[in-house]
């Protein structure tokens, strides 16, 4: 990427998604940019700032950098004896610096989205001095203006990739300054403590009224918890903006291919009476309670010499594995196997739900009963989920991390039980109260760096050690929370960041 500071060229690029569509956007940003776009266009009436005009574009011919339409009134234009050819109708918007979304003057031609028109829009710029902009350039000139800080341009990034309401809710929190509004009051009595401290020892030889060793450490402890609840809000920031992982597993024909059929709510994987069918893990994304699920179908798990097949379980143990919820399918009709209580062990301390599948096979002959008994014993207790009227058993004491769901893929009984059951497990990681989360590793770990910092200065106070000391970690405290918001940041971590935007943004 070009040095971020040079802001004395002008930039191009198509602000719109590839593809056909109803409307293309060719943004330009700089001091060109309206000189640039000018000669393109047959207006109406001249550019004004905060105004949207209708025009024509035109395929430009000549010296691109000096030709300017004399076309402005509407009349046919021409160049000596070639007619002007006009390539489409358009909507241009002109924003003067500083009052654009970079502070440069800004021009958006918003014409139909055609791809070979907009490539020749683009292209048109290029040649009249125009340079085509890097990913996220756009965005990174409105932050090295300081009309966004570091959190603010990442949300821009997030709200641009949401695909659920809640994703978008917290993005436009964030964009809206949500997130650095929670750090400047935690700065601010940073610095007041950093400056006392300064004083302290600066001017130790004056008779200065040193600060107290008590009120040092309460300052410390009134610092610490916003930081504290900061860094809680991780676990939420980063479910809701990498979702979840679900891996429905168990053996070949026990209906898991059904219920994720059932759970997404239409035919995605393939479902015969022949078992191994499944062999790669077949994946479908939905949201539940604004929370991005992946529902993730797997191979039948038991022992075989097919080599494809081998594969496949294989695979299925690993997306139990990195699974944030494991959904365990035994089938009503039979006798847990060793394979199914492997699975259950697999889960390894996470949350897991046993869906007891087929009931539609046993009901009235209690054998489903006999299942959900060995499950119990081997689980120390779980909570049964069974429509009204199918059994009489009570509900039992709920274990840590067990749910036993009675379900039928065929005829739908207690699919809506299962879901629940799921939505319980997303509400295990509640979000933060009257806290903006965090929502990427770089916000958590700058935070989490400036916690390290305070602990070890609130370690120093515990020992006695000079203020001097002390200053050195409080400094790093602040560096943190500087990082965190983009007060102080190096090139390669811009160029990180930015270079994960789209061209255009």
């Amino acid at each position: 990427m070009p040095p971020a500071n040079l802001t004395n060229d002008t930039i191009v690029a198509i602000s719109t998604p590839p593809g056909r569509g109803g409307i293309g956007i060719v943004r330009l940003s700089g001091p060109e940019a309206r000189r640039i776009a000018e000669p393109l266009l047959m207006l109406r009436h001249p550019l004004e700032a905060g105004r949207a005009r209708f025009a024509r574009v035109i395929e430009a011919s000549g010296d691109l950098k000096t030709h300017v339409s004399e076309s402005r009134r509407g009349a046919p234009a021409a160049e000596g004896d070639r007619p002007v050819v006009v390539l489409d109708e358009a909507v241009v918007t002109f924003f003067a610096a500083p009052n654009s979304y970079t502070t440069e003057d800004v021009v958006e031609i918003a014409a139909h989205a055609a791809p070979v028109l907009l490539e020749q829009l683009l292209r048109q710029c290029m040649a009249a001095g125009a340079r085509l902009a890097e990913p996220g350039e756009f965005t990174q000139r409105a932050f090295l203006a300081g009309r966004l800080d570091l959190a603010q341009a990442e949300a821009v990034l997030s709200l641009i990739d949401a695909t659920t309401l809640a994703q978008a809710r917290t993005a436009a929190r964030q964009l809206g300054g949500g997130l650095s509004l929670q750090v400047q009051p935690v700065k601010r009595s940073l610095i007041e403590l950093i400056a006392a401290l300064e004083a302290g020892v600066d001017f130790a030889e004056d008779d200065l009224d040193l600060m107290a060793d008590e009120e040092i450490v309460r300052r410390m402890r009134e610092i610490e918890g916003p930081l504290r609840r900061l860094e809680e809000s991780f676990a939420y920031g980063r479910l809701l903006r990498e979702g979840f992982r679900l891996a429905i597993v168990g053996r070949p024909n026990a209906g898991k291919s059904s219920l994720f059929n059932r759970l997404i709510g239409r035919d995605r994987a393939i479902v015969t009476a022949q078992p191994g069918t499944t062999r790669d893990p077949v994946s479908e994304r939905l949201q539940m309670a604004g929370v991005p699920v992946e529902l993730i179908d797997t191979a039948g798990l038991r022992a075989t010499a097919d080599e494809a097949e081998s594969y496949g379980i294989a695979k299925s143990r690993e997306a139990m594995a990195e699974a944030d919820l494991v959904l365990l399918v035994v089938a009503a009709n039979e006798a847990l196997h060793a394979e199914d209580l492997a699975a259950m062990e697999g889960a390894d301390g996470r949350k897991l739900i046993v869906a007891v599948n087929k009931v539609d096979l046993v009901k009235g002959q209690g054998e489903e009963l006999d299942v959900l008994e060995r499950i119990s014993r081997w689980s120390g207790g779980f909570r049964s989920r069974f429509p009204s009227g199918m059994t009489n058993k009570t509900q039992e004491r709920l274990h840590a991390r067990v749910a036993v769901v009675a379900t039928s893929a065929v005829d739908g009984t207690g699919i809506e039980e299962l879901r629940q059951a799921i939505l319980e497990a997303l509400e295990a990681v509640p979000p933060p109260a009257d806290t903006v989360p965090l929502t990427n590793l770089r916000q958590h770990e700058a935070v989490t760096k400036a916690l390290q910092a305070l602990d070890s200065a609130q370690a120093g106070m515990q020992a006695t050690v000079p203020h001097e000391m002390l200053l050195l970690d409080l400094h790093e405290c602040l560096k943190a929370l500087d990082e965190l918001t983009g007060t102080t940041h190096t090139e390669e971590i811009l160029n990180l960041i930015f270079s994960s935007f789209c061209i255009g943004k």
